[in-house]
């Protein structure tokens, strides 16, 4: 087993075209909350892999209309057999005026309320700026209901802001379009991060945030720190007395910090809706080395996910190829008391293949090659539901659970600073 290592401060798809209406499912999409975590997984035997005897972990995943896999350390993650959950024909069903027609969604924050699973999705519109709208499901897979209208398009001055915000401030910061929601459930509140861009200035991104309590109306909080950055998810509760959270701080403008897309840093506060936020000096993980699937860039993707061995921090990396940059999906192991102590897996759980982008031959395709979560909703028995958006243009589901999640981070781990591999090849 490995063990924690502590940061310095401690389209192409040949598929049919998909029907214009969103799938209507009656079975359960995958395990309900009373189902035990005894009747969904066992560990196999140990197997011989020609050197040494390896005891393989299994666990029984239900994945809809009783259908049931496994995973494990080969497999950490099922696809749900019917992606796309949610696509943009769904959402032009409901957003029929021409200036509201959208050509995907994709990169959505997920959370369970009260009865029922609200998703928060990001949507180009056809003229190119991104905004959220909204969509609630029974089950959490089939039947999602889309909200009439979004739910955070660029601020205006008749939007709600909270006290002390800067109206016209915010929105310059929006003036862009918003993007790539996370709903972080922190103290029984929704809090929604997301990206605001600028019209004006290429490329400049402030991480804003917002609180909602019914997911038709928010109030904006603005930028969580004035610097240019992307993917901040907050962890659910206080540890020490402060809020923790993970940012991917960028640096190709002037006077920002951070390693060019390469580093994951943690900060606390406080309040985490006025801040401040600390942001530690030095990353608690970075791109690997050599060949490694995140050699080039990494980011935060769901907010962590509490478990009995520590919390499971689902993220995304990029390698350069010679024919694009694959994002894959990775998993990370920190510590519940002190999350600046990491395992990081080497092991990317989920690849981008066709079967992620099931679109119809004249359906536009954003990027190649990409799978990309915001967030991994947990169910009691140990499953989790990871929710990804396929190529940035469409919206999946995949299974998994965090007892395969951990021990890929025990046992196939990497040091999350310098990327050398921490087990025999």
């Amino acid at each position: 087993m490995g063990t924690f290592v502590s940061g310095p401060c401690s389209r192409s798809s040949g598929a049919a075209p998909l029907p214009c209406q969103a799938r209507r499912g009656t079975a359960p999409g995958l395990p309900t909350r009373s189902q035990t975590r005894s009747e969904l997984s066992r560990i196999s035997p140990g197997e011989q892999d020609g050197r040494r005897s390896v005891a393989v972990m299994e666990r029984k995943v239900e994945l809809g209309h009783g259908r049931v896999g496994v995973v494990s350390l080969n497999e950490p993650m099922l696809r749900y057999p019917d992606n796309p959950v949610l696509t943009a024909q769904h959402v032009n069903e409901v957003w029929t005026e021409p200036h509201r027609q959208v050509v995907t969604v994709h990169n959505a924050g997920v959370a369970v309320v009260g009865d029922e699973t609200v998703m928060v999705f990001r949507s180009h519109l056809r003229c190119g700026v991104s905004v959220i709208g909204v969509a609630r499901s029974a089950d959490g897979i089939t039947d999602w209901r889309v909200a009439p209208a979004p739910l955070l398009e660029p601020a205006t001055p008749a939007d709600t802001f909270a006290s002390g915000v800067e109206e016209s401030a915010m929105v310059r910061i929006e003036s862009g379009g918003v993007e790539d929601p996370r709903i972080n459930v922190v103290d029984g509140e929704y809090v929604i991060t997301y990206s605001g861009y600028d019209a004006q200035v290429r490329n400049q991104v402030r991480v804003c945030l917002a609180v909602t309590d019914d997911f038709t109306r928010v109030v904006r909080h603005g930028p969580v720190l004035q610097q240019d950055m992307r993917n901040v998810v907050i962890f659910s509760e206080r540890i020490g007395g402060r809020y923790f959270a993970l940012f991917r701080p960028n640096d190709v403008l002037p006077g920002d910090t951070g390693g060019a897309y390469t580093q994951i840093r943690i900060g606390t506060a406080v309040d985490f809706r006025a801040g401040e936020w600390e942001i530690d000096d030095e990353p608690i993980m970075r791109t690997g080395w050599g060949p490694s699937a995140f050699s080039d860039k990494i980011g935060p993707g769901a907010p962590p996910v509490r478990t009995p061995a520590g919390w499971l921090n689902l993220f995304h990396g990029v390698r350069t190829t010679m024919d694009g940059n694959p994002y894959v999906l990775g998993v990370a192991l920190h510590d519940l008391d002190d999350p600046r102590r990491v395992q990081m897996s080497s092991v990317p759980v989920l690849f981008p293949t066709r079967a992620d982008c099931r679109v119809g031959e004249s359906d536009y395709v954003h990027v190649p090659n990409v799978v990309f979560s915001c967030a991994m909703v947990p169910r009691t028995d140990g499953t989790l539901l990871v929710y990804y958006a396929g190529n940035d243009t469409v919206m999946n589901v995949a299974v998994t659970h965090e007892d395969v999640l951990v021990e890929l981070c025990r046992r196939y781990g990497q040091n999350p600073l310098t990327g050398q591999l921490l087990y025999p090849t």
